[in-house]
């Protein structure tokens, strides 16, 4: 393991080198906070040192401080995140712009958060080209601590601060020189030495000796600031309503304007303590951990095995779904077969993968160039001919099992032998999907989430005879194909899909209640998802509610409720945003309204289950449509976790965030149930359970975890961590 040091060496020039080292991104741990100190200390005491040159060994300058000492923090609850008896990155970097001989910053590959924040409080800042400069503390609930909110205003101006700062947006260094983040870009090879001249003219007074903080040029008139932050405050309160960070951050620049840097930083380090220990940190500190974590699969990553190399793969469906999986492979730069059953359906599949791509040059993220090598990675055809030479099928047809067992036998005996042979059902049990191959060992399932080229988790499924050869190679196409693999066990609707499933069930419960369909989408909206349950039924199309649900239903009859809202809609011709006509109203060019013409069909729909309670609507709070729609998820959720579906409980968190959008400031579904409580919850759906019947009875998980005090996260006995079931 590499060594994490800080090393002070005097050249004969006069000029001290402080490296620090802490591979592979050189974040600011507590043994380098300690030994930049100490390191700076002895070079200003040095009658030998005429100036410093700070750098970062490895070819990265520093990836930021130390997340684990967040996470240590948010577990002891303390506001003391000082690392060291009188001394923190703070301490450190307002060293750097007090010291009395002059500090130049060589950086390189990438200076993020308190990284950056060390270069801020350098007097001069020589970048290598291409290097990536940022403050992305938002995405962990905080605001820069260590300067970083009355520096880089000072340095860029205060409308780009606000943009790098609360859209966690970095910048190249390229960029930093045009703004004047940057004092040169030079070649990787001169850095070190064109830095210790710049440090040597500034000592000479060839060059000025800035000091940030001090400076007042860019941020403009007082009215003119308080314009500029008012208005970010007001945007970032209709984007980000629930990250109280946005906010804290434009307040603690509004106190550096107006009373100055000094006291900028002072109330920065207060408010920076507090979020800490925020809610929002911990549950995006949690998801951070989380998506790290899912690299890690027991008796696949730890065995030795390394991945095969997918050059081509074949996908069988130019649907929504399997056009959108194709591009999301050609993007990765793989090249894709596409299969479908007549020369119509093809060519729709085709201009669908091409208007994705269009779409993506459209919005700047694609350049024009890119957007056609990525596009010659295509072919399409009509048999199996082409299935000769893939490393991979991806099977994407409709989720009709007779239909996917032939296909499978087919694909069987044309492709090669090394070939994975993946399905990207929601549903199915995938011991179903391929019952009449003799390949078992190559079938696994590739769940991709619509659209599937723009949704970032890849669900990877896989029974007891799938092998860890065939997991490790769909994960590392994943990466690729930039997705985040999560790797579960196998069940009828897998982790995400069967968890979720109860939350639109939950929804239709209330709603047959009596409770307006339209304020429960407002509630779990106002909660953080970014539409509610009705909402993406529309968005959906009918037709998937349906086919999910005949699939869940039969797996789980005894904890199901049987709605026919959407069958009494698609009886009127409705079916979402597909035709116009849901729940809501969708007319081009403006937002969806409420749709006053669905009100009849959901009466009819009360009427036949005649559930509510003396015929009368149910009165309940926002925060109770929100229990009522999302505690019978986490005890599916709890299910799953009992039956070791899942590696560990934070896979399940991550996967809800990225495949369900469940809001990341909260942690994930499992994490939130831990803050609410199991006990809170257990109790809540056993009430409800009493009132409302079987769909919400508590799970036996749920309620030995609530009866004993055990975090629903904790390690179970089936969990893949503990055995080898998964």
């Amino acid at each position: 393991m590499a060594e994490v040091k800080v090393t002070l060496e005097v050249g004969n020039d006069g000029v001290a080198i402080i490296t620090f080292s802490n591979p592979p991104a050189n974040a600011l741990a507590v043994q380098i906070i300690v030994g930049l100190k100490e390191k700076f200390d002895e070079a200003v005491r040095r009658n030998d040192v005429k100036a410093i040159v700070l750098t970062g060994r490895g070819g990265r300058f520093s990836a930021g401080f130390d997340i684990n000492v967040f996470e240590k923090v948010q577990e002891t609850g303390t506001r003391n995140i000082s690392l060291m008896p009188d001394v923190s990155v703070d301490l450190v970097v307002n060293t750097i712009e007090d010291c009395k001989k002059p500090v130049v910053a060589a950086v390189e590959g990438l200076a993020l958060g308190g990284g950056l924040e060390l270069a801020l409080g350098s007097h001069a800042r020589i970048a290598a080209p291409r290097t990536q400069l940022g403050l992305p503390e938002m995405t962990l609930g905080i605001i820069p601590g260590f300067g970083g909110t009355q520096r880089l205003p000072r340095l860029v101006g205060l409308s780009k601060a606000v943009e790098m700062m609360l859209l966690s947006k970095p910048i190249m260094s390229e960029e930093g020189k045009k703004l004047g983040l940057i004092d040169a870009v030079v070649a990787s090879e001169e850095l070190l030495k064109v830095s210790r001249l710049w440090a040597l003219d500034i000592t000479n007074r060839r060059k000025p000796w800035i000091r940030s903080l001090h400076k007042t040029d860019k941020l403009g008139s007082l009215s003119e600031a308080y314009e500029a932050l008012n208005t970010a405050t007001q945007q970032a309160r209709k984007t980000a309503p629930n990250m109280p960070q946005h906010k804290a951050c434009l307040d603690v620049m509004r106190e550096g304007i107006v009373h100055g840097g000094y006291t900028g930083v002072l109330k920065e380090a207060k408010v920076f303590r507090e979020l800490v220990i925020s809610d929002t940190s911990k549950g995006l500190v949690h998801s951070f951990f989380a998506q790290r974590a899912t690299s890690k699969v027991p008796n696949v990553t730890d065995v030795g095995l390394k991945p095969r190399h997918v050059k081509k793969v074949a996908v069988i469906g130019g649907g929504l779904m399997g056009s959108g999986i194709a591009t999301a492979l050609m993007l990765g730069n793989i090249y894709v077969v596409l299969k479908e059953v007549n020369s119509e359906y093809l060519l729709k599949g085709i201009r669908t993968i091409e208007a994705n791509v269009r779409g993506l040059v459209t919005k700047g993220k694609l350049t024009q160039d890119k957007a056609e090598k990525t596009l010659s990675l295509l072919k399409g055809v009509l048999d199996y001919s082409d299935f000769k030479e893939v490393d991979m099928v991806i099977e994407a047809v409709i989720e009709n099992v007779p239909l996917k067992q032939k296909i499978f036998g087919e694909i069987e005996k044309v492709c090669p032998a090394h070939c994975i042979l993946a399905t990207n059902t929601s549903t199915i049990d995938l011991n179903l999907v391929g019952e009449k191959t003799s390949s078992q060992d190559r079938i696994v399932g590739a769940h991709f989430f619509s659209p599937a080229h723009v949704m970032p988790l890849l669900e990877i499924v896989r029974t007891e005879k799938t092998s860890a050869q065939v997991i490790l190679d769909l994960m590392e196409v994943g990466k690729i194909i930039k997705k985040v693999p999560v790797v579960v066990g196998n069940c009828t609707g897998f982790a995400v899909n069967r968890t979720f499933f109860p939350y639109f069930q939950g929804a239709h419960v209330l709603v047959n209640l009596g409770v307006d369909l339209f304020r429960i989408d407002r509630a779990i909206s106002s909660f953080g998802l970014p539409m509610g349950p009705f909402q993406l039924q529309d968005l959906a199309g009918y037709g998937v509610a349906l086919e999910t649900g005949k699939e869940l239903v039969n797996a789980f009859p005894d904890r199901t409720f049987n709605s026919p809202l959407v069958e009494l809609l698609v009886r009127s011709g409705r079916n979402g945003k597909n035709n116009g006509k849901g729940y809501y109203i969708y007319e081009k060019g403006s937002k969806p309204k409420p749709d006053p013409s669905v009100l009849p069909i959901i009466e009819e729909s009360r009427q036949l289950t005649n559930i509510m309670p003396g015929g009368k609507s149910i009165s309940v709070t926002d925060q109770e449509i929100v229990e009522m729609i999302l505690f019978p998820a986490v005890n599916e959720a709890c299910r799953v976790l009992g039956e070791g579906i899942v590696v560990r409980a934070s896979d399940l968190d991550i996967a809800s965030v990225l495949g369900m959008s469940f809001p990341s400031y909260r942690g994930g579904i499992v994490f939130w149930a831990d803050a609410a409580g199991p006990n809170h919850v257990y109790r809540s759906l056993k009430k409800w359970s009493e009132l409302y019947g079987n769909f919400y009875t508590p799970s036996r998980f749920l309620e030995e975890r609530a009866r004993r005090g055990i975090p629903l996260s904790a390690p179970t006995s089936s969990s893949p961590a503990s055995k080898s079931r998964l």
